[in-house]
């Protein structure tokens, strides 16, 4: 499982950002929209395959469905509550270490309404494909190989930071919010609060960037 994401991790880099993406007819970021769309489900695929070969199930990984609207509303508050600790934090080591989020990353956000509708589906898909790449399968699989929970969720973070290559420097703090989703889906044995943690902070740093 690490082969896609290291290929994806590289092309993006390679590509000085996934800005750069091009499909003819289409604005480069929704051709960087699709290209991580097509990325992140297809390793989702492979998991589930993978599952699938084990007698299990995606509900595996994520630990369950919410039952009633209580279990709903109280994952909800502890995604909010994660984004007002988390959030202020990584601006922060973003200022520290000088990181650009003018440049390929400005480029990156919707620029018309068709984009911020794709952008949005893009956020929902980060929320549940990443979460359950790394904060799920990975963690499991290298929680299995070393033995060590946290130092699954810590090789984790550096997996996740590095998968986003395209943000240059700022793939540093992205790292810190790998171990802060990975301490969250441990403390709570389970996936959904860090999913709807995830898909709030990218669907709302869409929608702030595209009515600025």
């Amino acid at each position: 499982m690490l082969v896609p994401l290291a290929v994806g991790s590289f092309t993006s880099w390679y590509q000085h950002g996934l800005p750069n993406a091009h499909f003819p007819g289409i604005s480069s970021r929704l051709s960087s929209y699709i290209t991580v769309l097509v990325q992140e489900w297809s390793v989702v695929v492979l998991i589930w395959l993978a599952l699938r070969h084990r007698g299990l199930s995606i509900g595996s990984l994520v630990s369950g469905h919410w039952q009633t609207f209580g279990a709903v509303f109280s994952d909800l508050g502890l995604a909010i509550g994660f984004l007002l600790v988390a959030v202020p934090l990584l601006g922060v080591l973003v200022h520290f270490i000088g990181g650009d989020t003018n440049g390929d990353v400005g480029n990156f956000t919707p620029k018309t309404v068709l984009e911020l509708v794709l952008f949005l589906g893009l956020a929902a898909t980060a929320g549940f494909c990443e979460e359950l790449i790394y904060r799920g399968y990975l963690t499991q699989q290298l929680s299995a190989w070393t033995a060590s929970p946290i130092l699954a969720v810590t090789l984790q973070g550096v997996v996740f930071g590095l998968a986003h290559g395209y943000y240059g420097r700022v793939m540093f703090p992205i790292m810190v919010q790998g171990w802060l989703l990975g301490l969250l889906a441990y403390w709570r044995k389970s996936l959904r609060p860090g999913m709807l943690a995830h898909a709030l902070q990218d669907g709302i740093g869409g929608i702030v960037a595209f009515f600025s």
